[in-house]
């Protein structure tokens, strides 16, 4: 199927530009078969390069804030600076958390002081995948803060409001109580 569709568009820009030449000269054009695996290939180098690029960002990022963070297998990074012997969260509770999200340059995205306290339901709260999984290594009344790279924040294309794409986000989070209905 895209073999198909990159024909057909080649071709069509070919017919446009054989149209508007000014000497009507005939255009013959043979297709080149496309290599999927070619492709493939260089979509996957090009992934590999960028997760290596934002790694090294962030590794930066935390140097020079001198942060104790770790990271997770799934390329989460944390650090709990408030650590409390409460009720560890776990998928299924509503908790009510204060947080502030900032890009790696320092600007500010969006924060709980703006727009208040949100509620999240753990494992159905239709959030970012960094943030569930930051969620559920807390316990109520912690604090923490963790980086999310690209793929667990907001992706390719950001929120196409305050958060460009492809940023890594940092997020600060106090979860202040377990919502009970």
């Amino acid at each position: 199927m895209k073999k198909h569709f990159v024909i057909l568009f080649i071709a069509t820009i070919m017919v446009i530009i054989a149209c508007n030449d000014s000497d009507k000269h005939i255009v013959t054009y043979q297709p080149k078969e496309v290599n999927d695996d070619g492709i493939k290939d260089t979509l996957i180098r090009t992934n590999k390069f960028l997760l290596t690029k934002d790694k090294e960002r962030i590794e930066s990022f935390i140097l020079r804030k001198n942060w104790n963070m770790h990271v997770s297998t799934k390329g989460l990074w944390s650090e709990i600076y408030y650590k409390t012997n409460n009720e560890k969260l776990v998928a299924g509770n509503i908790v009510t958390i204060n947080y502030r999200i900032e890009l790696l340059n320092g600007d500010l995205c969006y924060s709980s002081d703006l727009t208040g306290a949100k509620n999240i339901k753990l494992g159905k709260s239709g959030e970012i995948s960094g943030l569930e999984e930051a969620l559920l290594q807390m316990k109520i009344g912690e604090k923490a803060r963790f980086i999310m790279p690209p793929y667990m924040a907001m992706g390719v294309l950001g929120d196409r409001n305050k958060i460009p794409g492809r940023s890594s986000l940092v997020y600060d989070i106090e979860v202040i109580k377990k919502v009970d209905f």
